[in-house]
């Protein structure tokens, strides 16, 4: 019997490598890559001089997107936008406009994030001049009317220059947090002379 068990043993070792190495191989191996193109970035569709509206309860339109090419992601749901124009137009003062070289919209709409040379338009309302405001990089919460950058910010109106690193904007309120580094001119306003015709 122990003559037939010392014959087996090789075998029976060899058996159970063969079928530990096995067992690792398949454990180790990486998952083949589905390929039905659910995991590519490829667009759904292209839309060229896109525009929308955003409607309040009262029928009034509230904000505009407009863009020179829009392109929807499906495997993301991002939709990219180039040379974009967004104008929020819910305050009953001046309407914003922002615009930049690129945006992109998030899934659900609620962030946008302008891209390169992105200007702010606040225009001229009772006595207040308009105001212009230059950055890199904003990133914009349309629902709950916030605007928000990291990067350094240029602020210019008629009689002021400021300018930071960082800013928050409330645009309903129209109250500007600046972050950090601020500096600024100003520049008292010419009187128009009382005697002049």
């Amino acid at each position: 019997m122990s003559d037939r068990l010392t014959a087996w043993f090789p075998l029976l070792l060899l058996a159970a490598l063969a079928a530990l190495t096995f067992w690792l191989d398949r454990a180790v191996r990486l998952p083949l890559p589905v390929r039905d193109g659910s995991t590519r970035h490829d667009p759904d569709y292209v839309v060229e001089n896109f525009a929308a509206a955003r409607m309040g309860k009262d029928g009034q339109t509230t904000q505009t997107l407009a863009a020179r090419k829009m392109v929807h992601y499906p495997d993301d749901d991002s939709t990219h936008l180039e040379f974009p124009r967004f104008t929020h137009l819910g305050s009953a003062r001046a309407p914003v406009t922002i615009t930049s070289r690129q945006a992109l919209v998030s899934s659900n709409g609620e962030n946008v994030y302008f891209i390169d040379d992105v200007v702010v338009t606040r225009a001229a309302y009772a006595e207040k001049s308009a105001l212009f405001m230059y950055t890199s990089y904003l990133h914009v919460i349309p629902d709950d009317h916030l605007a928000r950058t990291d990067r350094p910010v240029k602020i210019v109106d008629a009689n002021t220059t400021i300018h930071a690193v960082g800013l928050e904007l409330n645009n309903e309120t129209r109250v500007a947090k600046l972050l950090s580094n601020v500096r600024g001119s100003y520049q008292k306003p010419k009187q128009e002379s009382r005697g002049a015709r």
